[in-house]
């Protein structure tokens, strides 16, 4: 199973420098990628948790973390579809294709805050209809000489995008949810799914049961999808799958492995000592360095 880290992009450690030094140190440890994730706004009483309160934009985050390594891939778990038009989001991740060398992978879901949705004047309605018909018209971007597109949703005239991505067919589409059409149209549509950083661990491979069905239904190869589990990993007490000893958090891997994960990524950021706007930036750094080098592949 492949191992990757997130980056630093929730708190006070949020900055370029603590960016570098654990883009830096992950490559030279081995990890696979670097993952980012998306956060628009934060209510004002703090009711999301101290992780949702400072969040940097994974796009820009993305475009900085290619400019500062050559190897790991670079993911985001996940961009929220509705927030984006499609030639929009196509453009912006086909750029950081290029940017990267091809290194990107692309998380994208329909989100579940309102006040997001009300900001950016997105509509909650048929959510999942949307996606479905988002999803395969994203792609078209990457790979048709020309677009032209009539639906129910989206209106796009005959119309082209260069460059394209340096990946043939455009970033790898993982796709976020928890909902059972969620996990039915990853199976359908996408090239695998991401679990949410609320989701149940040890439940895992019922999810993933879900989409490998619904890929072979529609006729797809379930082994060809990825699985990747954002580990929400926390060093000391052991109450749940990837907290305790750096030993014990190794073997909920293996145990990952076995639900059918494909790949697994250390995220520190819902750590309230670490990921916090009033957490001491030096000692978040201290505490991921060893996290980094204790769970290194």
């Amino acid at each position: 199973m492949l191992i990757g880290f997130a980056a630093p992009v929730s708190g006070s450690w949020a900055t370029p420098e603590t960016i570098d030094r654990v883009a830096t140190r992950a490559e030279e440890l081995g990890y696979a990628s670097l993952w980012t994730f998306q956060r628009l706004l934060s209510p004002p009483d703090g009711s999301w948790g101290e992780t949702y309160r400072s969040v940097l934009d994974p796009v820009s985050t993305v475009a900085y973390l290619a400019a500062r390594t050559s190897r790991v891939r670079l993911g985001i778990a996940v961009l929220n579809l509705p927030f984006f038009a499609p030639p929009l989001l196509a453009k912006q991740l086909g750029t950081l294709d290029v940017l990267s060398g091809g290194r990107v992978d692309a998380g994208v879901g329909i989100g579940w805050a309102d006040e997001e949705y009300v900001a950016v004047g997105a509509d909650r309605r048929a959510r999942g209809r949307r996606a479905d018909e988002y999803l395969p018209l994203l792609r078209r971007f990457w790979t048709d000489d020309v677009v032209e597109h009539d639906g129910e949703f989206y209106r796009v005239p005959p119309t082209t995008m260069a460059p394209r991505p340096v990946r043939a067919g455009g970033p790898p589409l993982l796709l976020g949810g928890t909902a059972e059409p969620a996990l039915r149209r990853a199976g359908r549509l996408a090239d695998g799914w991401v679990s949410s950083s609320r989701a149940d661990l040890t439940e895992l491979g019922a999810s993933i049961g879900v989409v490998r069905a619904a890929a072979e239904d529609a006729g797809r190869d379930p082994a060809a999808l990825r699985f990747v589990c954002r580990g929400v990993v926390r060093v000391g007490e052991r109450d749940k799958p990837l907290t305790g000893s750096v030993e014990q958090i190794r073997g909920d891997f293996a145990d990952l492995a076995g639900q059918g994960v494909t790949e697994v990524f250390v995220d520190l950021n819902f750590d309230p000592s670490i990921g916090s706007p009033d957490a001491d930036p030096a000692e978040s750094l201290r505490r991921a360095e060893d996290v980094l080098a204790g769970l290194a592949p």
